[in-house]
């Protein structure tokens, strides 16, 4: 088992960053892929960024290429999710995941996160 605790959100105005984290603990963090999914109410989970246990991989979806950036520290068992440039619909709850296998398999994140709420006002 992998318990993950995500934090870091909260309320910014718009053209602001937040910086999200997701500790880990339980089994090895280094041996899994980590990623960040949202989802707004009414709305599907998105599939936002990923990156492989060694951080040579990594994902970012278009809507949020060039202003989020993953990244992770193994030593602190954490992944972080820098947003910049943030916008009124990248309002969401926000949650971490981890799996094994390739980095963009959805299906291959098992272990989940309670999600922290992010909410960028105009």
């Amino acid at each position: 088992q992998v318990q993950l605790v995500e934090s870091g959100g909260g309320l910014v105005q718009a053209g602001g960053s937040l910086r999200l984290s997701c500790a880990a603990s339980g089994r090895t963090f280094s041996n899994y892929v980590m990623g960040w999914f949202r989802q707004a109410p009414g709305k599907d989970r998105e599939f936002l960024a990923a990156i492989s246990w060694s951080s040579l991989r990594l994902y970012h979806a278009d809507p949020v290429k060039g202003r989020f950036t993953i990244s992770r520290d193994n030593a602190k068992n954490t992944v972080y999710l820098q947003m910049n440039s943030l916008k009124p619909e990248d309002t969401a709850v926000y949650s971490c995941a981890a799996g094994v296998g390739a980095i963009t398999q959805i299906g291959h994140y098992v272990y989940w996160g309670q999600g922290t709420q992010v909410t960028v006002s105009s």
